[in-house]
């Protein structure tokens, strides 16, 4: 029931339809918020219920102080949840498992469903298994319905047993693209007691890259699965009032950059910065000038900036795109009503007060590319030879055949590269030390002869491109972009250019819309002469579904040790990710991606090298051949249409045949099936009863790893393929599955069995217990000399032995995807706290949803400054404070090292809302909200 405190209720006429809306002029101040906080304050105008949104709630939002630090706690209530198949399937498998629970505990298991709207697209789940051919998509989706039948089917089931939850069917699109293109509402209606209410569209996601949306005015971020799943069950999301970045946008992208460029630009800028936990709402007179689809590029990427949202208002721009995708006139006309109504529509002339300001001029912008493993690492094109060169170092420097000098291998540690910002000076005292890495960078080469099956032959070498492909819903939304590509292939093969030909090329588009207009503009066979044939209709690349390299090419890059690398127009290049073959991985707009293919390495220099020559002998340069952006927006401008839209989305819950021809089983509650090794029921309710168990302090807890800086999700939680050694491996194997139908770790996260033996599994994960070791790997202190043992193997010794474990990390700890295995898999290996030196947002909160503390070692301080080596036994005190209903700000830290001397600290408790407090005293979000159905 809304209380109503500021008689903010009122009607909004639009031709002739009367909706209900709480006007935001009823509270004070509310004219001077940016855009995105007067969503929020709408949010809490709408939920104020005298309990968990008070009047105090929307004062302190309506008079919020700009340049104060984050202290007030909000509870927010998003409007709808959209879900990739990935993090899907896992929320689904629980929400299933909840309504048995719900029943143990002698309640009403139907009144476990969505409370709001809930939308899953299955996208994560394609592999490029066939490529370079007109058949490889159908290849491709076959092979896809073959090894995720029995996921598809749960999904099925799921749209079937759950109000309001619709699912898209493989071969659609890309989940962000698709929420853009046809899901996203903008402002939303809902009937409440019998009247049609209108307000923003808010929408978490259980994909980091949510934020897309927030290019056409959506606010949303990422959230971890369980977060989502308590969004869908009506539970709101605790956060603090944010700090509210203000980045100016001025000029234009000069010829021969893209959107591409920018958004790299614009990471590496606010990465800088620091805007983790942070809103970054771009403002001013250049606004108006940023096409919708850079927008959603800009948005897109917000993840990998760190900030929570990175949003555009609402203007012309973003009704112009609205009807271009095919949304009624009678929704553009609500929204435009509705937000200039509530003062929410972009006024450049009304001034805004932000807690911090950046300023880009879009004319400086240069082609970039990033790597080679992470986004932030922007190199400028300009200088891609000679900082693939700097960095080759850290991956052939334990070559057998490099006689590497120590002192080099010293000054280049496999797990810190050297910094990519172009604009840095080198240290006078650095150069004898880039000397040593230049003589060691000419004696790595490496060439390789490779014959193939077919008759090829070529010779490989470290850097050698073995993978290109134009993926990724980052950029395959942004007909710019895409069309630029299709061009700079047209003009490639006009002059006789070919692919290399180890290179492995695809296309992945974003949604069919793509493949509509490179049809229509007639660019398709010259993609497809160059080997950019479309394989599928999702993330493939991007996410690590890249398939494998071509048998020999594999044998060679294994055997020889080759660091090959990767170009892929996507978001993600985090180590270990794209393919367990390459080692080195850069992001690049889809033009750059073709232009690599040509080159097949990124040991080149695009403005003095030729890419090759014509017919008549002339050598031809990428500036020959790059697209001009008038006739790129002219052709793009020839072969879109709204038709292409409402074409595509008119039947976008319908599927394929395959799809519709599944068999799909009913009942509201579902029936396991003990032999599956994709959807099992997982363990987090067993035992539980409706009274809380205190919590307790920590005594005698073990560390399981101790990782250094910007470990991510994809370290602790990878999403890729295994080898059948591995933990994950035996399990499938014991249960009769062969090699070849292991599928990866992302397809199998409704399977808890098969993820507690994947996390902290990723093949370049370097745990600091061991020296020299990369893997999944660590020592076990519960036997003789603490030998190493695979993670998952340890853990359960140490689990059958009593001992706690905690995790020691570095700055950053938990960056990357919004992963809820992450957290679910530490939880289940026993790992009951983490210190790390700093968090990524989602992921801290994602340890506390699974009943893990997050704790932070003092400012200044780390695992090493401290003198922890790993070894000691670790003691946590304070704890306890949290059954009375405290949080303290710092727990005392006590490790006891094997000679029995001390280390004490007093880390920072990052239990940062009540809210949280609640679910970590609950054991968990899903318990909290359990515990509330079945009261």
């Amino acid at each position: 029931m809304t209380v109503d405190s500021f008689g903010a209720k009122g009607v909004l006429n639009v031709k002739g339809t009367d909706y209900e809306i709480f006007r935001l002029n009823a509270v004070e101040g509310a004219e001077k918020l940016p855009y995105s906080l007067k969503v929020l304050l709408e949010n809490l105008l709408r939920t104020e219920d005298g309990a968990n949104v008070t009047s105090k709630h929307i004062e302190a939002l309506g008079s919020w102080d700009p340049s104060a630090q984050p202290d007030t706690e909000i509870q927010f209530t998003p409007g709808r949840v959209i879900m990739q198949d990935f993090t899907g399937v896992p929320c689904i498998v629980d929400l299933a498992t909840m309504r048995e629970a719900v029943a143990d505990l002698g309640g009403d298991p139907s009144r476990v469903n969505p409370l709001a709207p809930a939308e899953l697209v299955i996208d994560h789940s394609v592999q490029i298994d066939a490529f370079g051919s007109a058949d490889a998509i159908e290849r491709n989706m076959d092979i896809e319905y073959q090894r995720n039948g029995e996921r598809y089917q749960f999904l099925r089931w799921g749209q079937t047993a759950f109000d309001d939850f619709k699912v898209v069917p493989p071969g659609m699109g890309i989940v962000h693209q698709v929420n853009i293109e046809n899901l996203a509402r903008v402002v939303m209606t809902r009937e409440v007691d019998g009247t049609v209410r209108a307000y923003p569209d808010t929408c978490v996601g259980t994909d980091s890259h949510t934020t897309m949306e927030n290019g056409i005015g959506v606010l949303g971020w990422g959230v971890g699965g369980i977060e989502a799943e308590a969004a869908m069950l009506g539970q709101p999301i605790s956060m603090l009032i944010p700090r509210v970045v203000g980045f100016k946008l001025t000029g234009e992208i000069p010829s021969g950059a893209t959107a591409t460029d920018v958004v790299l630009t614009i990471t590496e800028m606010l990465r800088e910065h620091g805007v983790v936990g942070k809103f970054v709402e771009f403002y001013g007179e250049g606004v108006a000038a940023v096409p919708l689809a850079n927008r959603a590029t800009i948005g897109n990427m917000s993840p990998e900036f760190g900030s929570t949202a990175a949003i555009f208002p609402i203007d012309q721009v973003t009704l112009d795109y609205l009807a271009l995708t095919g949304r009624s006139e009678e929704q553009i006309a609500l929204i435009e009503a509705y937000t200039k109504e509530q003062g929410m529509w972009h006024d450049p002339e009304h001034e805004v007060a932000y807690s911090e300001y950046l300023e880009l001029d879009l004319s400086t912008v240069v082609p970039s590319i990033s790597g080679p493993k992470r986004p932030q690492d922007r190199i400028e094109l300009t200088r891609s030879k000679e900082q693939f060169r700097d960095d080759l170092v850290n991956y052939v420097a334990e070559d057998k055949s490099v006689e590497a000098d120590p002192d080099v291998v010293e000054s280049f540690p496999a797990s810190d590269a050297p910094s990519h910002d172009a604009t840095d000076e080198q240290d006078p005292q650095d150069a004898p030390r880039e000397s040593s890495a230049n003589d060691l960078r000419e004696r790595a080469e490496h060439r390789v002869e490779v014959s193939m099956e077919d008759g090829r032959s070529f010779e490989l070498d470290h850097g050698a491109v073995s993978i290109a492909s134009i993926t990724s819903c980052t950029n395959t939304s942004n007909p710019s972009v895409m069309m630029a590509a299709a061009v700079l292939a047209r003009n490639a093969t006009e002059k006789g250019l070919k692919a290399k030909p180890w290179v492995k090329t695809s296309i992945a588009p974003g949604s069919r819309v793509v493949t509509e207009y490179y049809e229509k503009s007639g660019l398709l066979p010259a993609l497809e002469e160059l080997g950019f044939y479309i394989v599928g209709y999702g993330c493939t690349t991007c996410i690590g579904n890249s398939g494998p390299l071509e048998p020999e090419i594999s044998q060679a890059v294994q055997d020889n040790d080759l660091a090959v690398t990767s170009v892929l127009s996507g978001n993600r290049n985090f180590e270990g990710r794209i393919n367990p073959d390459v080692k080195m991985n850069y992001l690049a707009s889809p033009p750059l991606v073709i232009a690599y293919a040509l080159a097949g390495t990124m040991d080149f220099d695009f403005e003095n090298e030729p890419l090759g020559q014509d017919s008549n002998g002339q050598d031809v340069f990428l500036k020959d051949i790059w697209p001009g952006p008038t006739e790129v927006q002219k052709i793009i401008d020839a072969s879109i249409d709204t038709g292409m839209f409402d074409r595509e989305y008119g039947t976008i819950f319908d599927g394929d045949e395959r799809w519709q021809n599944l068999d799909t089983p009913t009942g509201d509650v579902f029936e396991w099936d003990p032999e599956s090794t994709y959807v099992r029921k997982p363990p987090y309710f067993d035992g539980m009863t409706m009274e809380t168990i205190p919590v307790e302090d920590i005594e005698g807890a073990r560390v399981l790893l101790k990782l250094g800086d910007s470990v991510t999700t994809d370290h602790i939680s990878p999403a890729g393929s295994f080898k059948s050694d591995t933990p994950a491996g035996k399990y499938l194997t014991e249960h009769g599955v062969q090699r070849k139908d292991f599928n990866s770790y992302g397809s199998r996260r409704g399977n808890h069995e098969v993820m507690i033996r994947g996390t902290f599994a990723n093949i370049r994960i370097k745990n600091q217990l061991l020296d020299g070791v990369e893997g999944g790997f660590t020592r076990d202190f519960t036997q003789e000399g603490g030998p190493q043992a695979a993670v998952y193997d340890a853990a359960m010794n140490y689990q059958e032995a009593g001992v706690p474990l905690v995790v020691l990390g570095g700055k950053e700890y938990g960056s990357g995807s919004s992963r809820d295995w992450a957290a679910k898999g530490t939880s289940l290996l026993g790992v009951r706290a983490v210190i790390a030196q700093s968090y990524e947002r989602i992921h801290r909160s994602n340890l506390i949803g699974m009943g893990v503390l997050p704790l932070q070692f003092p400012e200044g301080e780390s695992a090493d400054s401290l003198g922890l080596d790993g070894t000691e036994t670790f003691s946590i005190e304070g704890v306890t404070a949290l059954n009375d209903g405290q949080t303290p700000k710092t727990l005392k830290v006590t490790a006891t090292k094997e000679d029995g001397s001390t280390v004490e600290f007093d880390a920072v408790l990052r239990i940062d809302t009540p809210g949280e407090a609640d679910y970590y005293r609950n054991g968990g979000i899903l318990q909290y909200v359990l515990r509330q159905i079945a009261k």
